[in-house]
């Protein structure tokens, strides 16, 4: 295996005879254009892929109509690995009202039609047909979310779990980054797939026969989803209450005569291993194919720093439930800071962080009381209806972490653009403070999503009253600070 690290994974033939490659081992197909960012998880499993010697390259946004838009770096030696992209492809193209957006902020100039509705299902099928018989591995947060079969709200019909239609041989779920290296492992030696946490394989007929399923908890089959308009909550409440990976088991969906064998969920990583990822020679740039072109979503991020993955809110209405799960890993203080100084050193850094974040922005650093406690919870959320016991809402690492980077030589600007958690705000009236007075780029993003009781009660939020508390907080808090800001 190579151990090159290149200043960009390689998207053109010229790059990777650069690199002296005569073939790639792992072909990486994206519904984004390729920015080098750890916000962007094309890059992330790249980078990973790359740091663990295999010799990879990327196609972003291939012509979806045409085979030959995949034959770039020739016959990958493994596999291939595809994403979406950053968001499910259907979410990327149509609005709520199921009309086409008028952008696309993973596309140059924010230009739409780049991508395929449910892109994992064409990009795998173009796949297949580019390469016959190429192992498909499929993974990000359009795999996490259609898993199972599932209801798609823009065409108003249940859907089969992914691996139904798109054929793919097998799809992670999930923090991918422990389930893809141990596909890799596997894959370069031969070895069976069977039993790799964080993943879904759907089996035939005869595997479905013979498969042990003692360990496993069946959820409504998909043609009972098709029958009968209760089994998809029930499938719900079942997949959320065997998301902890530590108790929960895994699951098994009937097709007819095939079955859909999803594995326990992957522990999340290590503070120790966010920072491996994050140590990563990261450019923080698009590829240079793109030069002076602009990307929306690239602008947006551009001048932020990732810190935190999971979300202990377990809202009814988002998809980090399904994606990162509710267990949350953090990045240490000094693999932030580093961060800092790469990012100093970028052409477009003018002083300004416009975030250190994740999910929300005042969830750094909280930590259960008592650690093993969680391995038994199967709660779906650890702030509703109540705040858990076990949950230490402790802005201390987070005000340490705040005022150890706004005191780097360079940094003239803070600012916490995660949406803040309304309940751990009341909770934490000092980290509060901080962030009122230090960290408001003019607006700060508050995550009520709606002021009836009955709708935050089915969102699995705070009552509209802990909105009205923070406000009055903000209000004194920005007019002891002397300043003029307004909540979003």
């Amino acid at each position: 295996m190579s151990h090159v690290q290149p200043e960009f994974i390689p998207l053109t033939i010229a790059e990777t005879r650069k690199l002296g490659w005569d073939e790639i081992d792992i072909l990486l197909i994206t519904g984004d254009v390729y920015v080098d960012h750890p916000s962007y998880g094309a890059a992330i499993i790249g980078r990973l892929l790359l740091d663990a010697g295999y010799r990879v390259a990327m196609i972003a946004q291939p012509d979806w109509k045409d085979p030959e838009s995949l034959k770039t770096f020739g016959r990958p030696r493994i596999a291939c690995a595809i994403t979406s992209g950053n968001m499910d492809s259907m979410v990327n193209i149509y609005t709520a009202g199921r009309r086409f957006r008028r952008e696309d902020a993973y596309s140059i100039n924010g230009e739409t039609g780049k991508r395929p509705p449910h892109a994992l299902t064409v990009y795998t099928q173009l796949a297949k047909q580019a390469f016959p018989k190429i192992p498909v591995q499929v993974g990000g947060l359009e795999a996490s979310l259609r898993r199972v079969a599932h209801y798609d709200y823009w065409q108003d019909k249940i859907r089969p779990g992914v691996l139904v239609d798109s054929k793919a041989d097998i799809l992670v779920f999930g923090q991918g980054e422990k389930p893809v290296l141990e596909i890799y492992r596997r894959l370069a030696v031969g070895q069976s797939l069977e039993g790799i946490r964080g993943t879904a394989r759907l089996l035939g007929k005869n595997a479905a026969e013979v498969f042990d399923s003692s360990d496993y908890v069946e959820i409504p089959s998909y043609e009972e989803h098709l029958n009968n308009r209760d089994a998809l909550m029930a499938s719900t409440v079942i997949v959320e209450r065997e998301m902890n990976p530590w108790c929960g088991k895994g699951l098994i969906q009937r097709y007819d005569q095939r079955l859909l064998v999803i594995e326990p969920s992957p522990e999340p990583m290590s503070t120790e291993e966010s920072d491996h990822v994050h140590s990563l020679p990261f450019k923080y740039l698009p590829h240079p194919i793109y030069k002076g072109q602009n990307i929306p979503a690239f602008e947006t991020i551009k001048n932020s720093i990732p810190a935190v993955r999971g979300c202990p809110g377990g809202c009814a209405f988002c998809g980090l439930v399904s994606h990162q799960g509710r267990h949350m890993t953090f990045r240490s203080e000094e693999s932030i800071v580093n961060e800092v100084e790469r990012l100093k050193k970028l052409a477009h850094f003018r002083g300004t962080i416009s975030d250190i974040g994740g999910p929300a922005g005042n969830i750094y650093g909280n930590v259960p009381f008592e650690p093993e406690k969680c391995h038994s919870c199967k709660r779906s959320s650890c702030l509703y209806p109540k705040v858990c016991k076990n949950y230490n809402a402790d802005g201390t690492r987070l005000i340490k972490l705040l005022r150890r980077v706004r005191s780097i030589d360079g940094v003239k600007h803070l600012h916490i653009n995660s949406g803040v958690r309304l309940e751990l705000a009341l909770l934490h009236k000092e980290l509060s403070r901080e962030l009122i007075h230090h960290h408001v780029s003019g607006h700060l993003k508050v995550a009520p999503e709606h002021l009836h009781s009955n709708v935050t009660a089915l969102m699995r939020k705070d009552p509209p009253e802990s909105f009205f508390k923070f406000k009055k907080i903000f209000e004194e808090e920005s007019a002891s600070a002397g300043k003029e800001q307004y909540l979003i």
